[in-house]
Protein backbone atom coordinates (compact mmCIF):
# COMPACT_ATOMS: atom_id res chain seq x y z
CA UNK A 1 0.00 0.00 0.00
CA UNK A 2 1.65 3.26 -1.18
CA UNK A 3 -0.41 5.49 1.28
CA UNK A 4 -2.47 5.37 4.00
CA UNK A 5 -5.33 8.11 4.55
CA UNK A 6 -5.18 9.47 8.18
CA UNK A 7 -7.93 11.74 10.08
CA UNK A 8 -7.56 13.57 13.46
CA UNK A 9 -10.12 13.50 15.70
CA UNK A 10 -11.13 9.86 16.24
CA UNK A 11 -12.28 8.70 19.41
CA UNK A 12 -13.11 5.23 20.91
CA UNK A 13 -17.08 5.86 21.13
CA UNK A 14 -18.68 9.21 18.53
CA UNK A 15 -22.05 10.27 19.91
CA UNK A 16 -22.50 11.98 16.45
CA UNK A 17 -22.65 8.54 14.88
CA UNK A 18 -25.15 7.54 17.03
CA UNK A 19 -27.17 10.90 16.92
CA UNK A 20 -26.79 10.46 12.95
CA UNK A 21 -27.89 6.69 13.07
CA UNK A 22 -30.58 7.82 14.85
CA UNK A 23 -32.36 10.49 12.20
CA UNK A 24 -32.17 7.87 9.36
CA UNK A 25 -35.45 6.27 8.52
CA UNK A 26 -36.14 3.50 10.38
CA UNK A 27 -35.66 0.59 7.92
CA UNK A 28 -32.48 2.31 6.28
CA UNK A 29 -31.34 3.00 9.90
CA UNK A 30 -31.82 -0.32 11.31
CA UNK A 31 -29.74 -1.86 8.31
CA UNK A 32 -26.79 1.30 8.84
CA UNK A 33 -26.79 0.76 12.63
CA UNK A 34 -26.14 -3.06 12.28
CA UNK A 35 -23.51 -3.28 9.94
CA UNK A 36 -21.71 0.18 11.97
CA UNK A 37 -22.06 -2.21 14.93
CA UNK A 38 -20.27 -5.13 13.34
CA UNK A 39 -17.49 -2.55 12.63
CA UNK A 40 -17.64 -1.29 16.13
CA UNK A 41 -16.77 -5.26 17.15
CA UNK A 42 -13.85 -5.44 15.33
CA UNK A 43 -10.04 -4.22 17.09
CA UNK A 44 -8.38 -5.17 20.30
CA UNK A 45 -8.67 -1.67 21.82
CA UNK A 46 -7.39 0.01 18.53
CA UNK A 47 -10.79 0.78 17.12
CA UNK A 48 -11.97 4.38 16.88
CA UNK A 49 -14.77 6.17 14.87
CA UNK A 50 -15.67 9.24 13.60
CA UNK A 51 -18.05 11.03 11.34
CA UNK A 52 -15.97 12.06 7.68
CA UNK A 53 -17.84 13.43 4.89
CA UNK A 54 -21.51 12.86 6.91
CA UNK A 55 -20.54 9.46 7.16
CA UNK A 56 -20.00 6.85 10.20
CA UNK A 57 -16.58 5.90 10.14
CA UNK A 58 -14.66 3.44 11.52
CA UNK A 59 -10.54 3.48 11.87
CA UNK A 60 -7.77 1.46 13.06
CA UNK A 61 -6.22 4.23 15.74
CA UNK A 62 -6.69 7.35 12.62
CA UNK A 63 -6.85 5.25 9.46
CA UNK A 64 -10.27 4.59 8.36
CA UNK A 65 -11.13 1.26 7.12
CA UNK A 66 -14.98 1.06 6.42
CA UNK A 67 -17.79 3.37 6.70
CA UNK A 68 -21.83 3.54 6.26
CA UNK A 69 -23.95 5.40 4.30
CA UNK A 70 -27.81 6.18 4.00
CA UNK A 71 -29.44 7.09 0.76
CA UNK A 72 -33.04 7.55 -0.13
CA UNK A 73 -33.66 3.51 -0.90
CA UNK A 74 -30.64 1.89 0.19
CA UNK A 75 -26.98 1.59 2.45
CA UNK A 76 -23.62 1.66 1.73
CA UNK A 77 -21.39 -0.67 3.92
CA UNK A 78 -18.31 0.60 2.17
CA UNK A 79 -14.25 0.09 2.29
CA UNK A 80 -11.71 2.68 2.01
CA UNK A 81 -9.18 -0.04 0.72
CA UNK A 82 -11.65 -2.65 -0.26
CA UNK A 83 -9.97 -3.05 -4.03
CA UNK A 84 -7.22 -4.95 -2.19
CA UNK A 85 -9.92 -7.38 -0.15
CA UNK A 86 -10.53 -10.55 -1.48
CA UNK A 87 -14.55 -11.13 -2.06
CA UNK A 88 -15.21 -14.27 -2.43
CA UNK A 89 -18.98 -14.26 -2.47
CA UNK A 90 -18.90 -11.23 -4.78
CA UNK A 91 -20.47 -8.73 -2.80
CA UNK A 92 -18.22 -5.74 -3.70
CA UNK A 93 -19.17 -2.91 -6.17
CA UNK A 94 -17.27 -0.16 -7.37
CA UNK A 95 -14.10 0.35 -9.63
CA UNK A 96 -12.47 2.96 -8.13
CA UNK A 97 -8.72 2.72 -6.99
CA UNK A 98 -9.03 1.65 -3.79
CA UNK A 99 -12.67 2.18 -2.37
CA UNK A 100 -15.30 -0.59 -2.80
CA UNK A 101 -18.77 -0.73 -1.50
CA UNK A 102 -21.71 -3.23 -0.38
CA UNK A 103 -24.93 -2.23 -1.25
CA UNK A 104 -27.93 -3.48 1.01
CA UNK A 105 -31.20 -2.97 0.18
CA UNK A 106 -34.19 -3.65 2.57
CA UNK A 107 -36.18 -6.73 1.87
CA UNK A 108 -32.93 -8.10 -0.04
CA UNK A 109 -30.99 -10.86 1.69
CA UNK A 110 -27.06 -10.50 2.08
CA UNK A 111 -24.63 -12.89 3.65
CA UNK A 112 -24.02 -11.59 6.94
CA UNK A 113 -21.43 -14.25 7.17
CA UNK A 114 -19.88 -13.05 3.79
CA UNK A 115 -20.16 -9.67 4.83
CA UNK A 116 -19.19 -9.77 8.41
CA UNK A 117 -16.38 -11.59 6.84
CA UNK A 118 -15.22 -8.82 4.35
CA UNK A 119 -15.55 -6.05 7.64
CA UNK A 120 -13.17 -8.35 9.42
CA UNK A 121 -10.29 -8.60 6.67
CA UNK A 122 -11.03 -5.03 5.83
CA UNK A 123 -9.35 -4.12 9.80
CA UNK A 124 -7.18 -6.97 9.62
CA UNK A 125 -5.68 -5.39 6.14
CA UNK A 126 -5.38 -2.21 7.08
CA UNK A 127 -3.67 -2.76 10.33
CA UNK A 128 -1.17 -4.87 8.98
CA UNK A 129 -0.27 -2.22 6.75
CA UNK A 130 -0.09 0.03 10.31
CA UNK A 131 2.19 -2.10 11.58
CA UNK A 132 5.43 -0.71 10.69
CA UNK A 133 4.25 2.58 11.81
CA UNK A 134 2.58 1.20 15.40
CA UNK A 135 4.07 1.80 18.51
Amino acid sequence: MDQILRFSGALERAPAIDAWLDERTPELGAIARHWFGRMRQCGDGDLRELMHDGCPTACVDDAPFGYVNVFTAHVNVGFFHGADLGDPAGLLEGRGRRMRHVKLRPGSEVDPGALGALIEAAYMHLRLCLEPWRT
